[in-house]
């Protein structure tokens, strides 16, 4: 199973320039608000027409701008669950799903689906309730079973945790990454959280204002992003200019030090990456005198800035994640970070 999406679509000045190809499982686009991760999708479903390329999905050709293919969205097969869920507030919990059986004529194999979603997805006794009478969780279970009884092709979740509390969206995830397990086909799963790509998806794309700067596979793409602008974009709170000094030495004029890396430093390197959980009091490796200048406490972890001792002024401060349990009783007079923890940048 795979999807093939390969795109351009002009909207004012914003071009969505997206080529990739899924291949099967769960693959997230992964970015920030107004990157094109939604156009994407909608893109996918038939409800924005690109202006010119291809989508392909499972071999058979939903949109070719060369060969004047634009099948409509209820040919394509493709499940779309909304940020809101665009449920019908009017309908109950059994009409909403109903719904999503509109070709099936038989009425006993419609009565059949249904309560085999319900139980699926721990919604029996709601049947008679509306979309208001339900929790969030509950809403996207309905709008979710309404998709599935369809028997889509493919399945795309546009932001399907947001507008739900920590609490709940933890919990959801959990249920929603074994229910993309039992669907079985392909996904594809719109989200700004690192933290939700990371559990749910087994390749991440990455979109920054409409254009794709990485594909690859989750941990992968974490270990190694690829540039600067992808770090950033998977969390990493320290990427900061730099420059060959050796085979395997960078400079960082920034922070007036050199560091030793794990892997060959090639010509053209233009920046280094560490993120922020590297940083250990007991490395014995690009070890460097340190001021600890900000400590912010969290539930579970403190968020430290520091400045190296010889950092130039301007520059900004490193950032340092400590968990609790591991939080030293006074701050330590230096830190190093391994050489492999060092990400390097060559864009």
């Amino acid at each position: 199973m795979s999807l093939t999406i390969d795109i351009k679509k002009k909207l004012g000045s914003f071009l969505l320039d997206v080529s990739l190809e899924t291949d099967g499982g769960v693959s997230g686009l992964l970015g920030a608000s107004g990157s094109g991760k939604s156009m994407t999708l909608m893109c996918v479903a038939g409800i924005v027409k690109p202006d010119r390329g291809r989508i392909v999905l499972n071999g058979k050709t939903l949109f070719d701008s060369e060969r004047r293919i634009d099948l409509a969205p209820q040919r394509r097969r493709v499940g779309y669950l909304f940020q809101n869920y665009a449920l019908f507030p009017n309908m109950t919990v059994r009409g909403n799903i109903l719904c999503g059986m509109h070709s099936e004529r038989s009425k006993t194999a419609r009565e059949n689906k249904l309560q085999e979603m319900l139980g699926l997805m721990h919604l029996q006794g709601l049947e008679k309730h509306r979309p208001g009478q339900l929790s969030g969780g509950q809403q996207q279970r309905v709008a979710l079973a309404r998709i599935l009884v369809g028997d889509p092709d493919v399945l795309v979740l546009d932001e399907p945790f947001s507008a739900l509390d920590s609490h709940l969206r933890e919990r959801l995830q959990i249920e929603t990454k074994k229910l993309l397990g039992r669907f079985g086909k392909d996904a594809l799963l719109v989200t700004h959280s690192r933290d939700e790509a990371y559990h749910l998806c087994h390749r991440i794309a990455l979109l920054d204002s409409g254009r794709l700067i990485a594909h690859k596979e989750t941990k992968g793409l974490f270990a190694d992003p690829g540039s600067r602008q992808a770090a950033i974009l998977t969390g990493c709170k320290n990427v900061v200019g730099a420059k060959k000094a050796g085979e395997y030495e960078v400079e960082v004029p920034d922070w007036n030090i050199r560091l030793t890396a794990a892997a060959p430093v090639r010509d053209g390197l233009c920046a280094i990456g560490i993120r922020a959980h590297y940083f250990d009091p007991d490395a014995a490796l690009n070890r460097f005198p340190v001021d600890i200048t900000e400590e912010i406490e969290g539930p579970f972890e403190y968020n430290m800035q520091f400045r190296f001792g010889n950092q130039t002024e301007n520059s900004q401060n490193v950032w340092w994640l400590v968990p609790k349990a591991k939080r030293p009783e006074q701050y330590p007079p230096s830190l190093g970070v391994a050489p492999e923890d060092i990400m390097l940048f060559y864009e």
